[in-house]
């Protein structure tokens, strides 16, 4: 039985893909490898990847459900993680016809696959981006029926295309709100990499608003974790996965700086109408259900980010941010 796994050369995906690895799952990975960021990183990470031996990969996009079809039909699949999406509140409003048509026709391509092939098991990576209006902490279930980006409308529609197919269906769905992912291998469009980077070359950073905006950071390595144990049978739950606290983006600059041993400069940009002000996630679902709590505090978690970006430097320096 394998287990798999779509966006798994993305930052969350692959790491997921590793620590299913580890625990002796074999896994089949699927990616279509696009340019929504710089794709060099996308290969470090899979090139990690495929030193490890029960791991397959698949340059595949979950738009094309006949090329899906294709993996499955080799594999013996037991469950389903998407970790494929369209992610990024500025991006989607520039061009929100890629996040309909990867996140939600994406999402229900999976799910197709799920029910003709009888596959019981479907987890949906979703995000703390549906609680815009909410007052913090955020808890699974507040209304989130005000969606701000079309980021966060089309993962709203993905997780009730979801709960369709468990009420039709009988899939066991398990649908994770991640809370702002950060660490090693991170994608390059989010500010805690740029930052590292553009401290450590001397260059301005950029920040949206004046820095108190807050957000709960979490380290990938927990994020990955939660995920795996999500895998459990549940029926149907919508679960957050996120530190549980909240810091402002000032603070984390203060972390990088003293890690880097570098002052920062600044470049304020007005603060964007998609963004939220603040994020804070209830986690006393995923810590009754999952039996899962966050393990790496931000400070522990920046070092270890800037630790890994001065020792991948001499290729990190070509990414484009």
């Amino acid at each position: 039985m394998s287990i798999l796994v779509t966006g798994a050369a993305g930052f969350i995906g692959s790491k997921v893909c590793e620590l299913l690895a580890k625990i002796g799952k074999d896994v089949v990975g699927l990616d279509n490898l696009n340019n929504s960021y710089d794709i060099r990183m996308k290969e470090h990470r899979l090139q990690y990847l495929k030193k490890i031996k029960n791991i397959q990969f698949y340059r595949v996009d979950i738009e094309i459900k006949k090329d899906i079809e294709k993996i499955i039909n080799i594999y013996n699949i037991e469950s389903i993680i998407n970790l494929a999406a369209r992610a990024g509140v500025r991006y989607s409003m520039k061009n929100p016809f890629v996040y309909v048509s990867t996140n939600i026709l994406g999402t229900l391509n999976l799910l197709e696959i799920a029910r003709e092939n009888k596959i019981q098991k479907f987890v949906l990576a979703s995000t703390s981006s549906l609680y815009a209006g909410q007052k913090v902490p955020f808890a699974e279930d507040f209304a989130v029926n005000t969606p701000i980006s079309p980021y966060a409308a089309s993962k709203k529609a993905a997780e009730a295309m979801c709960y369709s197919y468990h009420y039709l269906y009988g899939i066991d769905v398990s649908i994770l709100r991640y809370f702002t992912v950060y660490g090693p291998y991170g994608r390059p469009d989010m500010s805690i990499i740029r930052f590292i980077k553009w401290i450590d070359d001397e260059k301005p950073i950029k920040i949206f608003g004046d820095g108190s905006q807050s957000r709960d950071f979490t380290y990938v390595e927990d994020i990955a974790i939660g995920t795996l144990k999500s895998l459990e049978k549940i029926g149907f739950e919508v679960i957050n996965l996120g530190s549980s606290k909240t810091y402002e983006i000032n603070y984390m600059i203060t972390l990088i700086e003293k890690n880097l041993n570098k002052k920062a400069k600044y470049d304020y940009k007005q603060f964007h109408k998609a963004d939220i002000m603040s994020t804070l996630a209830n986690i006393n679902k995923a810590k009754k259900i999952l039996k899962w709590t966050p393990k790496i505090s931000l400070e522990h978690g920046i070092r270890k980010t800037v630790d890994w970006y001065l020792e991948n430097k001499y290729w990190l320096k070509d990414i484009n941010l």
